[in-house]
């Protein structure tokens, strides 16, 4: 989610190897141009970059094993929306690893309502217990905070976090 010029997508490419696929989505086409232009100048034929919004996933319901995220579901206003669409996309048993920014408790107004605050990853966290119930909520099981790094005065600091679907379908 949020591929930007597509490194993780090529990280994760050489993981799934040229049987397996990988789809990046961002909302810019010139990320996505960059990426795209990235992908050809390495070959890789087992990548495709589509234009979306992680609020609105451009992928089939149940069609993907794995959704990866690097710092991007912050700047969402809408994360609940987020983690809905990676659960109707992933197929049964499928996870979801997220790497992201949240908050030791509520950020003041003044951080929240700063622009380049969100453009810095910060003004979107959410306290890490908001942001571990939203991923539960949209139905996810076994969320488990897999690090955690950094800190900026004691209030804001990166999680990595795994969640599965479970084999039901909701």
């Amino acid at each position: 989610l949020g591929s930007g010029g597509g490194i993780d997508v090529f990280l994760a490419s050489r993981q799934v190897g040229p049987s397996g696929r990988v789809i990046g989505i961002d909302m810019t086409s010139e990320m996505l141009a960059r990426a795209r232009t990235n992908a050809e100048r390495l070959g890789l034929g087992n990548v495709e970059f589509r234009q979306g919004l992680i609020e609105a996933l451009p992928l089939e319901e149940s069609s993907v094993d794995v959704i990866l995220s690097n710092c991007v579901i912050n700047l969402s206003q809408n994360k609940a929306a987020v983690f809905s669409e990676a659960f109707r996309v992933l197929k049964p048993g499928g996870r979801l690893v997220v790497s992201d920014m949240v908050a030791e408790g509520a950020l003041p107004a003044e951080i929240r309502e700063n622009p380049d605050r969100w453009a810095a990853c910060i003004g979107g966290a959410l306290p890490e217990e908001e942001y571990l119930g939203a991923i539960r909520e949209a139905g996810f099981a076994s969320v488990a905070v897999l690090t955690r790094e950094g800190t900026e005065r004691g209030q804001v600091y990166s999680v990595t976090v795994r969640a599965d679907k479970s084999g039901r379908v909701r």
